[in-house]
């Protein structure tokens, strides 16, 4: 399965952003509010991204310096070296580059553009829904259908 036909088959379209000079009290209300476990960071309206930032950066942050990291600007504390795929790429590739680097959320991108936004689970329901198709091809030819 290709990344393209992921994002056809989510019931969200386009990626929820914020700023960099946005606080991170406000990336955890984004976070929050949208019940997601990222927000990619981009100052000029979604077309790129500069970064991401994730709920584990936050907790990681309040551990290390307490609630005052809440008042300091997203770009303190986002994962500016992005990892990025397009909609041509495999799941499966992307399943495996997101497990080595051990992390969940890649920004999609198409001619510089930000087009979308992949899980990890969307990645794990895409190969269960493979699985499942596979699953019942063989049944059907053992049984002579």
């Amino acid at each position: 399965m290709l990344v393209h036909q992921i994002l056809k088959s989510k019931s969200t379209t386009g990626v929820l952003t914020i700023e960099s000079t946005a606080k991170v009290s406000d990336a955890a209300k984004i976070l929050a509010d949208n019940r997601i476990g990222s927000v990619v960071v981009s100052d000029d309206g979604g077309k790129t991204a500069s970064g991401i930032l994730s709920e584990r950066d936050i907790v990681r942050e309040l551990s290390n310096v307490g609630k005052g990291c809440l008042d300091q600007p997203v770009s303190t504390y986002m994962t500016s070296k992005l990892v990025t795929c397009t909609s041509k790429d495999s799941a499966q590739d992307i399943l495996g580059i997101m497990t080595e680097g051990r992390f969940r959320h890649m920004p999609v991108v198409e001619d510089g553009t930000m087009i979308g936004l992949i899980t990890l689970g969307d990645l794990v329901k895409a190969q269960l829904s493979v699985l499942a198709m596979e699953k019942e091809a063989l049944e059907g030819m053992i049984m002579g259908h």
